[in-house]
């Protein structure tokens, strides 16, 4: 797929392109994700983008995408002060925000993993300790790809991904879960060549 077949198929209105990736980003890809997060903003007139708030691959393409329009980028956080300096004025949206227990098909996403059950199970009873924290961020990675009840789900995935250890990680549970869904996505193998 190339950029011109890319913005032909997802600007349309309520499209939502997921940009997420790795935390750790190398030195010499950094530039890249923040010119990739403008280029999608500048030619593109319909398509809002959604991130995690997290560093790395997620800040870098926010940065990009605000650099041109930032009413266009809708930051899914694990909690409401996740990072807050980092999202001074941009659409921002936290777990503590939703009602996830009436989320049906999201907990069944978060939860499919074997370690991550029990995990999912102590954040929806409530417990706010440093293992059950860890849920949010499961809980945030498909909330970001499936939408709610009130946030409309992503259309298309672009990520950046550890090429040497593919699929690993909070950004593989996230691949896992458009897979599953078939939300088409793509890693930088492809959206290296729209630069």
């Amino acid at each position: 797929m190339t950029l011109i077949e890319f913005i032909e198929k997802y600007d349309f209105d309520n499209s939502v392109v997921l940009l997420e990736g790795k935390r750790n980003v190398k030195i010499e890809d950094q530039d890249f994700l923040v010119k990739l997060g403008y280029l999608l903003a500048s030619q593109s007139k319909n398509i809002h983008f959604r991130s995690g708030n997290a560093p790395g691959a997620d800040e870098l393409f926010t940065k990009g995408v605000t650099s041109f329009c930032s009413s266009r980028i809708q930051l899914i956080k694990p909690f409401k002060n996740h990072r807050k300096k980092y999202n001074e004025g941009l659409e921002s949206i936290s777990l503590d925000e939703l009602c996830i227990a009436s989320e049906h098909e999201i907990i069944y996403q978060s939860k499919k993993d074997s370690k991550t059950n029990q995990l999912v199970d102590r954040y929806l009873h409530g417990l706010r300790d440093k293992n059950s924290l860890k849920a949010a961020y499961i809980i945030r990675d498909a909330i970001k790809v499936l939408g709610t009840k009130t946030l409309i789900p992503a259309t298309f995935a672009i990520f950046y991904d550890d090429l040497n250890n593919p699929k690993d990680g909070g950004t593989g549970h996230t691949m896992r879960i458009c897979e599953n869904k078939m939300i088409p996505h793509i890693n930088q193998e492809t959206w290296f060549n729209w630069l």
